[in-house]
């Protein structure tokens, strides 16, 4: 058993956090000693890794609590919720990450940015041996395998919805 201190320390998060999921019933000290001191146990720790690994993935607490109640095979539900909504977030961000460095409009700024453009990925496959019929199958295997990061990519890369519909209608050979 460890004190709420003990515990706060060990897993580095603040008393004040743990006397807060005390109090929303999401993680409950399994028992008292005798001054009236939360004292957590194994099984209590147990839950707060989970707790931990939750918000790691941006959940909120309510939702943890609702996962945690929930048997294992129905949480999963939650989980896709949250991996499409961060899905849809990495988009957006692409999409304001292509506005700005098409306003900033300096190629030497961009190259500073983890992101590469239409022009730089075809540049890199042609250097690499690759044709334009290369391409092309790599691009339709792509879609027929996954076809949502697929998008994604194109969208990364800030081409178009005409061309990127265009790109995604190459037949397989």
């Amino acid at each position: 058993m460890k004190t709420i201190g003990q515990l706060a320390k060990q897993v580095g998060l603040s008393r004040g956090t743990l006397l807060h999921y005390d109090k929303i019933g999401l993680l409950t000290p399994s028992a008292r000693t005798e001054s009236n001191y939360r004292a957590y146990s194994t099984q209590d720790m147990r839950r707060l890794e989970q707790i931990m690994i939750y918000r790691e993935a941006g959940l909120p607490l309510e939702q943890i609590t609702e996962l945690l109640n929930k048997p294992k095979n129905d949480s999963a539900s939650i989980l896709i919720e949250r991996l499409d909504k961060i899905n849809h977030e990495i988009s957006k961000l692409r999409q304001q990450q292509q506005t700005i460095l098409s306003l900033v409009g300096n190629e030497n700024f961009s190259q500073n940015t983890r992101s590469m453009n239409k022009a730089q990925w075809v540049s890199l496959l042609k250097s690499a041996g690759w044709s334009n019929e290369d391409m092309g199958r790599w691009h339709a295997v792509f879609e027929r395998d996954y076809p949502e990061a697929h998008q994604d990519f194109l969208e990364s890369l800030g081409i178009d919805s005409h061309e990127i519909k265009a790109i995604r209608s190459i037949p397989i050979d």
